[in-house]
């Protein structure tokens, strides 16, 4: 599975971004797809995830009710829109897939395909 991010850039806080993930590989309709994010000096978070054959979603705390995660099948592309951004949304975002139990999706050691990172910057 390949994972290419993109969007990310500098935004004043409140403002937003949307985020891409291309997508290609095997067994994509049978994977969970997450965001994540790194900010300097801390762990990689959990964001979001997807089930990519629909239905099932779930947020972190810190941005549910700000971001949504998507995904279009047709282009084979997972977003994430982020709104109402805040400086402590600085971080590089990744996206991951992932064949893990629905469970333990928070995990980021589910994951065993990620992306390069794109990076986001929010300016107060």
């Amino acid at each position: 599975v390949q994972l290419q991010a993109s969007g990310g850039g500098l935004v004043q806080a409140g403002g937003s971004l949307r985020l891409s993930c291309a997508v290609s590989g095997e067994r994509i309709r049978d994977r969970k797809m997450g965001w994540f994010r790194q900010a300097p000096g801390k762990e990689r978070e959990f964001v979001a995830v997807i089930r990519w054959s629909g239905g099932q979603l779930y947020y972190a705390e810190s941005v549910k009710g700000r971001f949504t995660i998507s995904r279009d099948t047709a282009k084979n592309t997972l977003y994430l829109q982020m709104n109402a951004l805040k400086p402590e949304d600085t971080a590089v975002y990744y996206c991951a897939a992932s064949l893990g139990a629905w469970s333990t999706l928070r995990d980021r050691n589910m994951y065993n395909y990620w992306g390069q990172g794109t990076e986001v910057t929010v300016s107060s």
